[in-house]
């Protein structure tokens, strides 16, 4: 009995043991892992990349379009079979374009390490050009679906295409990689627009490389310098005027492009104060011409080479008394062998626009735009340009805003460049008045939409003036990539109009 005593009370102090053993091993409720951790550091939709101190920002926007009267990159009608106002020409252009950007930050003792990639997928519908074989046969800008094809006629890429815009370092002040050129006004382009081609200053909506530094005062007050490259957009023409033919006189190049290596990057510095009532910025810049030979081979010797260099000053007011929200961007620019500084790198550099005419066949207004012109044995003769744009906006609810805008820009070719083109076979069958100087400008109107945060509907309509100072008519060789024929063309001014419908989602 002692011992079924004991056995029972063994057993019952047992299973206690064990009872009390997977008690204490019973699972405790977790705290909720925190996946993914907001960064409050640089501001909102920032996060900590899980397991690291870095902190990561997506965004972009969808933008899908159509253009009236203009390229796919809302590139109004100044050349090419955009401008050729005949069966060529498109009267609309539909794109549709996805932008991707990735901004990190990590906090360091040197200061805020940031990295910054923005990248766009693009889908623009084409245009059809003459072939040249004589039989009237055209081809597509874009000759397989999904694949970008550069068409240097209507300065736009058709098909499918992926373009990165910046990609960037940021440490200690400096900046390295793929970014806007701090030449540009902040608003780049933009003063107030939509529309892509305004000239009258530096622009850079796809960046440039470039090694920068900028160094902080306070108070609002930094001051830049940059060196960055030329090759990619700061160049416009080098004309070497023995290559100059009818032809392409008549689609605005005064001979053959004839760029060398390169030698130098841009030098840029800039000054701006940034305060409550706005900001101001003064750029300047300077720009090697470096060419290649007189003629075929390097024996044929070269012209030395000269630096361009531009100034330009930029004035946004904010705070002003028509309305919370409104502001005036304005900005105006000289150059001298640096062309691109006032037409921007989305800008026309060759005009070759077609209207009526009752003295001849049809109508023609032409012009280019060159950092430097030379011919056989000569010098570079740097091509002098100024300009200036702005744009005034106006919100008349949180959900409207409208913005007028205009910009206006004037080529000059000195008495030797004009020599040059004036005097070349090119023009031997005009009657009437050589002048290769000529003035440019545009005005337009944007109404925008914003029904819920982040969606905006917009209108943009812009009216373009071409004036050229050539006058008289002209006898031409067929221009069978935009179907004219051999016949004498009125050389006079020219007008055309464009408008933008949009839709934009930013996330």
């Amino acid at each position: 009995m002692k011992v079924v005593k004991s056995l029972l009370l063994g057993t019952a102090a047992g299973l206690i043991a064990v009872g009390g053993a997977q008690a204490a091993d019973l699972p405790v409720k977790a705290k909720a892992v925190e996946y993914v951790k907001i960064c409050s550091l640089y501001g909102a939709g920032f996060y900590y990349i899980p397991g690291s101190d870095t902190c990561i920002k997506l965004g972009g926007y969808l933008r899908a379009e159509v253009a009236l009267n203009a390229g796919g990159n809302y590139s109004a009608q100044y050349n090419g079979v955009f401008a050729a106002n005949n069966r060529l020409t498109n009267y609309y252009s539909m794109r549709a374009r996805e932008d991707l950007n990735i901004d990190t930050r990590t906090a360091t003792e040197y200061g805020v390490v940031r990295t910054y990639f923005d990248a766009v997928f693009t889908w623009t519908t084409g245009s059809y050009v003459g072939t040249g074989s004589g039989t009237g046969a055209t081809a597509y800008s874009a000759t397989t679906a999904g694949t970008s094809n550069l068409n240097p006629t209507d300065g736009g890429i058709s098909g499918g295409s992926l373009g990165v815009y910046y990609a960037f370092i940021q440490f200690a002040g400096f900046t390295l990689g793929k970014s806007v050129s701090q030449f540009d006004a902040p608003w780049i382009n933009y003063p107030g627009n939509n529309f892509d081609q305004l000239v009258g200053g530096s622009g850079t909506t796809n960046g440039v490389p470039q090694i920068t530094y900028t160094a902080d005062f306070g108070q609002g007050v930094t001051a830049t310098f940059s060196v960055q490259d030329q090759t990619q957009i700061f160049q416009t023409n080098i004309w070497n005027t023995a290559g100059m033919t009818t032809s392409g006189v008549l689609g605005g190049a005064y001979g053959s492009s004839d760029f060398g290596g390169t030698r130098s990057p841009d030098i840029v510095g800039a000054v701006r104060v940034d305060q409550a009532w706005g900001l101001f910025q003064a750029s300047v810049a300077a720009h090697d011409n470096h060419t290649g030979y007189y003629g075929a081979t390097e024996v044929t010797g070269h012209p030395e080479d000269k630096w361009g260099w531009a100034v330009q000053l930029a004035l946004s007011i904010k705070n002003i008394p028509t309305g919370a929200g409104d502001v005036i961007n304005v900005s105006g620019v000289y150059t001298e062998g640096a062309s691109r500084y006032n037409f921007q790198e989305l800008a026309a550099t060759s005009y070759s626009m077609f209207g009526s005419s009752n003295a001849a066949y049809q109508s023609i207004g032409f012009a280019g735009v060159s950092d430097a012109v030379f011919g056989p044995g000569g010098n570079l003769e740097l091509t002098k340009t100024y300009g200036f744009r702005g744009a005034y906006t106006h919100n008349w609810s949180p959900y409207w805003n409208t913005a007028l805008y205009g910009a206006w820009a004037a080529v000059n070719y000195n008495s030797t460049a004009k020599g040059l083109i004036c005097g070349s076979a090119a023009f031997a069958t005009l009657t009437g008045t050589c002048n290769p100087d000529f003035n440019i400008g545009q005005v337009g109107v944007i109404t925008r939409w914003t029904p819920v945060k982040n969606l905006t509907f917009s209108a943009d309509f812009v009216y373009s003036h071409l004036d050229q100072k050539y006058s008289g008519v002209i006898t031409t060789p067929a221009l069978t990539s935009v179907a004219k024929p051999a016949a004498a063309y009125e050389l006079k001014d020219q007008d055309t109009y464009s408008l933008l419908l949009r839709a934009q989602r930013n996330w």
